[in-house]
């Protein structure tokens, strides 16, 4: 029997100042994002998501059936394939 397991995913913007400073391309690349995040909450993939008000972390908790899917999910991400940020990926205890 497989249980679900919790993933989160952590991204920093290359510029503190990255929601003001948006250029054309990274908004786009912001609206490809938020529509792959609501696609994967549909899914149950995604079970939480948010950032800080300042927009310096995205956080995304993924609860998928193993760890090769929850990279997939997480590089399959409009904003990690972009480079727009310094993502990162770790198990987590819920």
């Amino acid at each position: 029997m497989s249980y679900p397991m919790d993933f989160i995913s952590l991204i920093r913007p290359k510029r503190l100042d990255f929601l003001t400073t948006m250029t054309l391309e990274e908004q786009d690349t912001m609206a490809r994002h938020a529509e792959y995040v609501k696609n994967m909450i549909a899914q149950g993939n995604i079970f939480l998501d948010g950032g800080s008000p300042d927009g310096t972390l995205g956080v995304l908790i993924y609860r998928v059936d193993s760890a090769i899917e929850a990279r997939r999910l997480f590089y399959s991400d409009p904003a990690v394939i972009a480079g727009i940020g310094y993502p990162e990926l770790y198990p987590l205890t819920i």
